[in-house]
């Protein structure tokens, strides 16, 4: 009876904290939306409400007034997204296989070097990379943010680290025996197999591509090949009067795709970091 009262007393507990940051989480989001509906005056005078206003459309005019362009803005960080997120995927998964299914001389110096490369941050080699990208005279094309895409250290390991126990070496070999080349086994055996792996990874990228903002900032400085972030960025830049309402509008458009995505496939995300997890 008294491990009974225990446990209900727990699951209470449990249930009032995972409510608490859950409120917590979807907070500044509410916050962030309000706040487009408001005007400047209000937020300058009020900065923290829960109760949205009447100003959405008239901080829409604002925003539209500043040259900025929801659709081209969403159309460049669609395409950077997707782009950038199915190379990722794809050529880590491809990595991650070859680092499991083949015994090859400098293997685990292979690995070695890409746990290297994943302690650099990428704002030490932005140098380097803008010259490069400026001498081939590609520093306005959008395919400059998703190539390097391709090359994802810690996509990798996370691919290697699911599939090391997941994929059996027994069906990869009576594939090569039925006489399947190596990517036909690649793309319709282990694919597959890692489709938990792909779905999470694939939603943590697109996000983190969407969200993007130093490296498109430095190599785009045509306004019709500006992303998402680098319009919103640039919202502030009227040094006579800062539109806070026109901004969190902006703001609340960038956004707004990411928890539409979050809630399509929010289970693949628990499903396969728990999944990944435990397999690890």
């Amino acid at each position: 009876m008294l491990k009974t009262k225990e446990n209900t007393v727990l699951k209470v507990v449990i249930y009032v904290v995972c409510i608490f940051l859950a409120i917590l989480s979807i907070l500044p989001f509410w916050i962030m939306i309000v706040n487009a509906t408001r005007s400047t005056t209000e937020i300058q005078q009020q900065a923290v409400t829960l109760i949205p206003s009447s100003y959405m459309m008239n901080n829409l005019k604002i925003l539209t007034g500043k040259s900025f362009d929801p659709i081209t803005g969403f159309l460049n960080s669609l395409t950077v997204s997707i782009g950038a997120t199915a190379l990722a995927v794809y050529f880590s998964s491809l990595t991650a296989y070859a680092q499991v299914a083949y015994n090859w001389r400098f293997k685990k110096q292979f690995f070695s070097f890409i746990m290297a490369i994943m302690m650099i941050p990428a704002q030490v080699t932005m140098i380097g990379f803008y010259q490069m990208v400026y001498k081939v005279g590609l520093t306005n094309n959008l395919s400059m943010l998703i190539l390097p895409a391709i090359a994802s250290p810690s996509m990798v390991f996370f691919m290697r680290q699911y599939l090391q126990p997941t994929l059996p070496m027994s069906i990869v070999e009576s594939a090569r025996i039925d006489g399947a080349k190596e990517f036909m086994i690649f793309n319709r055996i282990v694919l597959p197999i890692m489709k938990p792996a792909i779905a999470t990874q694939a939603i943590f990228s697109f996000v983190a591509s969407w969200n993007n903002l130093f490296t498109p900032l430095i190599l785009l400085t045509n306004s019709d090949k500006y992303t998402m972030p680098v319009m919103v960025s640039l919202l502030r830049g009227d040094i006579y009067k800062t539109e806070y309402g026109s901004i969190y509008l902006g703001l609340t458009l960038t956004v707004l795709p990411l928890i539409i995505v979050y809630l399509l496939f929010s289970r693949y995300i628990i499903a396969g970091v728990a999944l990944g997890g435990v397999k690890g």
